[in-house]
């Protein structure tokens, strides 16, 4: 008993310090480990609300949940803030939130201020409400042991690009600012 309230304890704690986690979904994720999943493992964020990892997506602009079905289970695995380093792993019950439920709200009402860079602001909600799903992910009993070697893997295919040709005039507007400055 005191084994499971302290792996309770470290699983909140570390979960809730960590801005990201890594999730892996699927039909290969069992309760007690993974034996192989269909589902690539993604990096997410989240916050911690109420006793579980509450996440958004699966909406335009925002992270994509494969995966990630409701009354699934999930394996998720904790890195430090500090170091980056795992520092738990453990098992999750998914469950979808419906739009406008109480619990909805609550999530998003905290959802809203964690998320960086939103395009609509105030509206937000209401685009989250009609585009994306909103998910718990409630640990279930005990952690599961850290797995050994890096996982390292190639990245996960995406649209999203930042490799664009420089706009010509940009090397002449940071030339002309640097002598300026002198």
């Amino acid at each position: 008993m005191t084994e499971q309230l302290l792996d309770r304890a470290l699983v909140e704690e570390a979960t809730k310090k960590s801005g990201l986690i890594w999730v892996r979904g699927g039909s290969g994720v069992q309760a007690h480990g993974v034996a192989g999943s269909d589902a690539p493992t993604r990096a997410l964020w989240h916050v911690w609300h109420d006793g579980a990892a509450c996440l958004i997506g699966d909406g335009p602009g925002e992270q994509p949940l494969p995966g990630l079905v409701d009354g699934g289970a999930a394996v998720v695995t904790v890195r430090s803030k500090d170091k980056g380093g795992r520092l738990v792993a453990w098992t999750a019950k998914v469950v979808e939130l419906a739009p406008g439920s109480p619990a909805w709200d609550a999530a998003v009402a905290e959802l809203k201020g964690k998320r960086l860079n939103a395009p609509d602001g105030e509206a937000m909600p209401a685009r989250w409400a009609r585009e994306c799903r909103v998910l718990r992910l409630e640990p279930q009993a005990g952690t599961l042991p850290l797995p050994d070697g890096s996982l390292a893997a190639a990245p996960v295919p995406t649209p999203a690009t930042t490799r664009q040709p420089i706009p010509a005039s940009v090397p002449r507007l940071l030339f002309k600012r640097r002598q300026r400055g002198r």
